[in-house]
């Protein structure tokens, strides 16, 4: 109640004060009729009616919220805390899940060689990988070498990569690995974490992704999509890339790392979009602790689905041949 009617009901003149009374005298009257039974329909028993009407149906509303919300209800509902063998084990399935839903996954950047690979990646900050896809060919054809790129005029560099974004700074980044890569690798890209991590702009997601994909070297790649999707399954809470990269680690064989970092990305931009995950169309909904944080109608869920789930081209202009979905368009493509 706000300050005004406080004020009000304090400045009711006495007169009215007595009204109260009056209805205290006639109360009896009034609790000899509620004595009676009613007859059904009567407003004696309307209030009772609606009262009672209330609680069933907010137990209903509850009890079917329960039943969608799968794994996250026996979660809120106090359900006894996952061991970490339980974690691990739903962790292993989620990932066997994921490979009969993803069995074509693979690095959506397009690339021919080691080469190409790292300065995709590197490009790829800040932007999507199908943007990188459309630039990098006209890169590729003018720069085929590290030291045909070591050797560019930066402002016509600029000009091929532009529609990433940031392009001076990626600009200033790419030529120093091309120069790195002819001055301390003879021009080749090396296969090691260690020499990788010192090349200008590459850290350990950058270094892993080349390494898992052009030199056959597992490695766990931590980008905003798998961090994010870890975190919501319940395999981490870590935020730190690398703290999450060791945690992931730990809970699968080496040989997977790989091929795991592609199902979950796969499904990070297919499915479980960041801001509305298509819950209701999630194939590992069951296994999922998250269940609920999007939308869970399928029909709803259906329609926020992306690249080949939806029935859109994908991002690369050259996708592997078991790719079911379309290649993505040209730069400039209508």
């Amino acid at each position: 109640m706000s300050a005004e009617n406080d004020s009000a009901v304090g400045e009711q003149p006495a007169s009215k004060a007595k009204v109260p009374a009056k209805r205290a005298a006639r109360a009896p009257k009034s609790t000899s009729a509620r004595s009676a039974p009613a007859p059904a329909g009567e407003g004696a028993v309307k209030p009772t009616q609606k009262g009672a009407g209330v609680k069933p149906a907010a137990k209903k509303g509850v009890a079917k919220k329960s039943a969608a919300a799968g794994p996250a209800a026996s979660k809120a509902a106090g359900a006894k805390p996952e061991s970490r063998l339980a974690m691990i084990r739903r962790a292993r399935r989620i990932n066997r899940e994921l490979a009969e839903v993803y069995p074509y996954a693979h690095p959506e950047l397009d690339f021919r060689n080691p080469f190409e690979l790292l300065l995709a990646t590197v490009l790829s900050a800040q932007t999507t990988d199908l943007r990188v896809n459309q630039t990098t060919p006209a890169l590729f054809a003018a720069y085929p070498t590290p030291e045909d790129l070591a050797a560019a005029n930066p402002e016509e560099v600029e000009q091929i990569i532009r529609p990433t974004g940031f392009f001076r700074a990626k600009t200033r980044s790419i030529m120093g690995i091309a120069a790195a890569l002819r001055d301390e690798f003879g021009g080749e890209v090396p296969g090691r974490l260690e020499d990788l991590v010192k090349l200008p702009g590459v850290g350990r997601k950058t270094a892993n992704v080349v390494l898992g994909n052009a030199f056959g070297v597992p490695g766990i790649t931590v980008d905003t999509h798998f961090g994010r999707l870890v975190r919501r399954f319940g395999w981490t809470e870590q935020e730190d890339p690398e703290k999450v990269e060791a945690e992931i680690c730990a809970i699968f064989p080496k040989s997977e790392w790989t091929m795991l970092s592609h199902r979950v990305v796969f499904h990070g931009r297919r499915i479980c979009h960041s801001r509305k995950p298509a819950c209701g169309a999630c194939p590992i909904a069951p296994l999922c602790p998250s269940y609920g944080e999007g939308e869970t109608d399928p029909e709803k869920a259906q329609k926020l689905l992306k690249y080949e789930k939806g029935g859109f081209p994908g991002q690369r202009l050259s996708p592997p041949p078991d790719y079911p979905g379309l290649p993505a368009p040209p730069l400039g493509a209508a």
